[in-house]
Formats: structure tokens, C-alpha cells, sequence
């Protein structure tokens, strides 16, 4: 196993932690499919996998190839944008939005479950107040 290997597997592992810490632990039951808490559970698998190299393991924009980019990766904890923008940049990426031209669309490759699962995550992490559910 490489070093970086190594590394990747840690972090993945936190990351699953913290999931399990933030859902209440391991439950003696399944979530059902259908429930928010699965859909952010889901989403954090998602988000490790595809946004944490650039958006950071905190969702803050901090990712370790975030100072490859200008502009930076949004801080998706503090966001202002709405589920349904939130899930257009995902699906189309940055560009198409206006908005980075580094943000990559993932509509060719995330299903639309997995999508709303992100926006999920993003949203259960989000620190405004006036968020929009």
C-alpha cells in the first residue's frame, strides 16, 4: 500500500465516522431509503468520493487542491444558494452557471438520486440560519 493510499483510506474511515457520530451512531435498524438522514448519509459518501479534493472534508472550500484554483472552491458551509441551485451547479457545473469555470459538471456521471443526496449532505452541514431547508 502507497502512503497516499493509506492516507485516503484514514480519511475515508473519518469521514464514515463522522457520519455514523453525526446520524446517532450505529443503529440496530436500517434508515429507511427514503428518509433525510439516508439521503445526507448517502450524500456524504457521495461528497467524500467527488467534492472533499477541492471543497475540503469540511465543505469550507479548504480541499488540499483548493489553492490550485481562482477563484477558490465555494465554502458550502455558509452558502446562501438554494437546493435547486445547489443541485444545477453539481448536475452542470460551474461554467454553465456562471459561476467557476473549475467546478465540473457531474450530471454524466452521478445519478440523480446521488445528486440530491449531495445537496442533502450540503444542506445538513450548512451554518446559515436562513438556509433554505
Amino acid at each position: 500500500m502507497k502512503p497516499h493510499d493509506s492516507r485516503a483510506l484514514w480519511i475515508g474511515g473519518l469521514i464514515v465516522a463522522c457520519l455514523l457520530s453525526w446520524a446517532g451512531g450505529v443503529r440496530a435498524e436500517p434508515l429507511p431509503r427514503d428518509s433525510r438522514e439516508a439521503a445526507v448519509f448517502r450524500g456524504g459518501l457521495v461528497f467524500a468520493n467527488y467534492c472533499v479534493t477541492c471543497h475540503g472534508i469540511n465543505a469550507d472550500g479548504n480541499g488540499r487542491a483548493a489553492r490550485l484554483y481562482d477563484p477558490r472552491p465555494a465554502n458550502l458551509r455558509t452558502t446562501d444558494k438554494n437546493d435547486a441551485y445547489l443541485g444545477l451547479i453539481v448536475k452542470m457545473g460551474g461554467q454553465a452557471l456562471g459561476r467557476s469555470p473549475f467546478m465540473p459538471p457531474w450530471g454524466a456521471e452521478l445519478t440523480e438520486e446521488q445528486m440530491r443526496d449531495i445537496v442533502a449532505y450540503v444542506r445538513s452541514l450548512n451554518l446559515r440560519a436562513d438556509a433554505t431547508p
